[in-house]
């Protein structure tokens, strides 16, 4: 019974990450009407949650293995309920992106956390496996309930609601974790790598914010230009300092090691187009065909049920086949997918529009597969990373294009012209990666 209740908290811990991850899209125009923000403030308050996210989840995890990873689990779930309770809170714009950083945070630590935890809880490799499928099912059906459960909740109580929906999960996470799970053995002379914590946060902060302004004040911009080049300097100090660590946050020898190298890049690659395609096409729907949140959130049901389905038979198929066959031709569909978005316009049918299905999520779960469970959170990072890179440009492009909607004119979105050679880039790689990944 504890390794069952623990395995829930674990997967309660996972599940409010991933549903914060989509629930937040179909809240954009509401969010927007509210606190008065524009594009680039969305922006901000979906890449902020990300950037924290990806920056800390590394050192998060060392520092659980050194303080034992139940008590900061607990912790973790604490500031992740806090930043939400903040978050529902929040008057305007800018302490709305700071309590979504907030939650970034909370949310870096309950991932490697919880995975310490399953890991101390099921010894075996078979039990492993299964509670793993189950804590990774959790989060999938998270993730693909998200925009349905936001429309739902904007649409009967408020924006504000999608947040304070993480009070009683979270509540529930920490007491079954207090309760039943047993804390890990502590490594004391685990060393944490604070000068390259610094510089990841440095680098990706420059980074998205270089990116999510260049849409505005233009690429030649001073502060934009600068902003990449301190992304550049902090990103090579970074690679200098982790080269030369003794407990580097990222061992860079990991990259020495074919598939993961392949698998990394392959979650960085198809995270560029998810999750910027999520944001791009909730304001599509809001902006341009005027869906409110309910009906947008319904509207996204289609994508996020394939994208349940494609996971929960991936591990199945992908012990038939091998993950490297699945992963290229979960990207081969999803580049198909993206094409057939070239001719989506405010006019196309809805069966049209969706036609899009996003079957290319199938190999982000068969990359995990790739890799052991004790290299994940250096996957993950990959994953988060990739979800900035394509949200900050997107929407500004999207916010233009609107104007010229306004009245009537008969235009495409070209939005799926920047996943093509993305998917396409990650098929050739997982080809040339002549190792045998099955």
């Amino acid at each position: 019974r504890r390794k069952v209740l623990t395995l829930v908290a674990m997967t309660l811990g996972f599940v409010v990450v991933q549903l914060d991850v989509t629930v937040v899209n179909v809240a954009l125009r509401a969010v927007s009407s509210s606190l008065q923000s524009g594009v680039a403030g969305l922006q901000w308050m979906v890449n902020a949650y990300t950037i924290a996210f990806a920056s800390f989840m590394l050192t998060a995890g060392s520092v659980g293995d050194r303080y034992g990873a139940k008590r900061i689990f607990i912790a973790g779930f604490a500031i992740f309920v806090v930043a939400s309770l903040g978050c529902g809170f929040a008057p305007n714009i800018g302490l709305l992106i700071f309590f979504r950083a907030l939650q970034g945070l909370g949310a870096a630590i309950l991932v490697p956390c919880s995975l310490s935890l399953l890991n101390h809880a099921y010894t075996s490799d078979e039990e492993r496996t299964k509670a793993l499928g189950v804590w990774a099912a959790g989060a999938s059906a998270a993730l693909a309930a998200g925009p349905v459960l936001g429309g739902a909740l904007i649409a009967a109580i408020g924006w504000r609601s999608i947040f304070f929906i993480n009070l009683p999960l979270g509540l529930a996470g920490m007491w079954l974790t207090w309760r039943y799970s047993e804390e890990t053995t502590r490594s004391e002379n685990r060393e944490i790598d604070y000068w390259g914590q610094s510089l990841g946060i440095v680098s990706l902060a420059a980074l998205a914010a270089s990116t999510i302004e260049g849409g505005s004040l233009g690429w030649s911009n001073q502060w934009v230009l600068a902003g990449f080049a301190i992304a550049l300097i902090a990103i090579i100090a970074f690679v200098w300092v982790e080269a030369r660590s003794k407990a580097p946050m990222l061992p860079l020898t990991l990259f020495n090691e074919r598939v993961f190298t392949s698998a990394t890049l392959v979650g960085l690659f198809t995270n560029v187009a998810f999750y910027g395609l999520i944001f791009v096409l909730s304001l599509f729907f809001q902006e341009l065909r005027n869906y409110s949140a309910l009906k947008t959130g319904i509207a996204f049901v289609p994508m996020m049920a394939i994208i349940l389905a494609a996971n929960l038979a991936a591990g199945p198929l992908s012990s038939r086949t091998g993950p490297r066959a699945l992963m290229v031709a979960g990207q081969a569909s999803f580049a198909i997918g993206c094409f057939m978005l070239l001719q989506t316009a405010p006019q196309t049918p809805f069966i049209a529009a969706v036609a899009c299905d996003r079957s290319g999520h199938r190999p982000h779960r068969s990359a995990h597969d790739v890799c052991s469970s004790r290299l994940s959170r250096k996957t993950s990072v990959g994953d988060r990373l990739g979800s900035l890179e394509f949200i900050a440009p997107g929407g500004q492009r999207l916010r233009r294009r609107s104007l010229r909607f306004a009245h009537r004119r008969q235009r495409t979105i070209r939005s799926g012209l920047a996943h093509l050679p993305i998917n396409f880039g990650n098929c050739c790689l997982l080809r040339l990666c002549h190792r045998p990944l099955g």
